[in-house]
């Protein structure tokens, strides 16, 4: 077996690129988010780096919420994720609902801290959007029971945003990944939105496995992905098969994989909330068993359509338009798991450290060193298990010896 010292380097190295990745698409996504792909290439061209002005900076600070955009700076999506790791390194084990109510909500809730949109020290919550801030909502203030806290959440892609750590924690156990995705996550959303944070979870779990190819990625959300989800995948997949190699326009592509999203996410390009929409009853971001996300499976399919690239897969997944930032950050932090460190820009991530205040290679250090520790106790007790296991089996062989004599 190799030494900790390796195994630390190839692990603490892909959750880097994780991380990275993630940054990197919310950056990319953030000035673009909520604009149609036709839009974006109006605007844009095609959007290639970080450096791009928000294409709401014109608005006046109240319509923008007094947040602002672009130039390398990061959204919630970033935040949350980072926010998570740091319960991790707190807690040393593994989370459930609990956690979100606890430690999860005292992050967002209660911490000051630099929040790079709002440009000032203020506490997370204030930046989130509603169905986020429902968090504090429901589990401190209605202090319901944990596990049901994301019900009556508006269904969106909040939970699975941030839910790479799980993943990470979990790396190489697709199934445990999942389930802890979902015991946790319970907490913040519900129905398909549950679902796509645990399909992601296990899609982080799996990257991290030596050898994986963006195929068993595929195949991993395949075989843990239920209903809506599931076939949202699926006929995402087989659209990006169909684009493989064929030397299709980008256009048609978007286009294609849009129509295939349509009967799971009937929200389509009209992702923008206004007034126009007060009392309008609408099948997006309701409960239901034939519904999907649409971030994950895009997010999926750009991996398949592109073969793994990490910059292309990234820059093609922001194009597409809608929701941006967090197609973006889902292709970034699996993309970045599977490649390891090769894939981090250095120039970027400075970029990215400075315009937001942080550290990013710091901020991953420390959680792969939380959550390697948290594996090898997992391993340990496996181990334990396993022994436990062989002597019950043994004695169960004696056993039935004596009773066949």
């Amino acid at each position: 077996m190799m030494k900790h010292e390796a195994l630390d380097a190839t692990f603490r190295g892909r959750v880097r690129a994780a991380l990275f990745g993630i940054a990197y698409g919310d950056a990319m996504g953030g000035p673009v988010e909520k604009l149609s792909a036709r839009e974006i290439a109006e605007r844009y061209g095609r959007v290639t780096s970080i450096d791009q002005r928000w294409h709401r900076l014109d608005e006046d600070e109240v319509s923008r919420n007094g947040r602002t955009r672009g130039h390398g700076i990061i959204t919630d999506d970033t935040l949350m994720t980072l926010y998570l790791t740091e319960v991790y390194a707190d807690l040393g084990r593994h989370i459930d609902a609990w956690d979100m109510a606890g430690p999860f909500v005292k992050k967002i809730a209660w911490e000051t801290r630099w929040i790079p949109e709002l440009e000032k020290d203020t506490v997370l919550i204030e930046r989130l959007f509603y169905p986020e801030k429902w968090i504090y909502h429901r589990l401190q203030l209605a202090a319901c029971d944990p596990r049901q806290g994301g019900i009556g959440n508006m269904v969106n892609c909040g939970a699975a945003m941030y839910a790479a750590p799980i993943g990470v924690v979990n790396a190489c156990d697709p199934a445990r990944a999942y389930d802890e995705a979902i015991s946790f996550m319970s907490g913040h959303q519900q129905s398909y939105g549950l679902e796509a944070a645990g399909v992601f979870a296990a899609c982080v779990a799996e990257a991290f496995r030596p050898g994986a190819t963006v195929e068993d990625i595929i195949a991993t959300a395949l075989a843990f992905a239920k209903d809506g989800t599931r076939a949202a995948i699926g006929s995402a997949y087989q659209v990006a098969r169909s684009h493989v190699g064929s030397g299709s326009d980008y256009e048609v592509v978007v286009s294609d994989l849009h129509a295939a999203m349509l009967p799971y996410s009937p929200m389509g390009d009209d992702v923008r909330h206004g007034p126009e929409k007060a009392g309008v009853a609408t099948a997006a971001y309701q409960p239901s068993r034939l519904l999907s996300i649409e971030e994950l499976p895009l997010a999926l399919a750009f991996m398949v359509l592109n073969q793994g690239d990490f910059t292309k897969t990234i820059e093609d997944a922001i194009n597409s338009g809608r929701d941006t930032d967090s197609i973006g950050i889902m292709a970034g932090a699996i993309l970045g798991a599977m490649a390891g460190e090769t894939v981090v820009d250095v120039s970027i991530l400075e970029r990215l450290n400075s315009t937001n205040k942080l550290d990013l290679l710091a901020s991953a250090d420390a959680f792969a060193t939380a959550a390697a520790d948290i594996i090898r106790a997992d391993l340990a007790r496996q181990a334990d298990r396993m022994e436990l296991i062989a002597t019950l089996l043994k004695a169960e062989a004696v056993t039935g010896k004596e009773d066949t004599t």
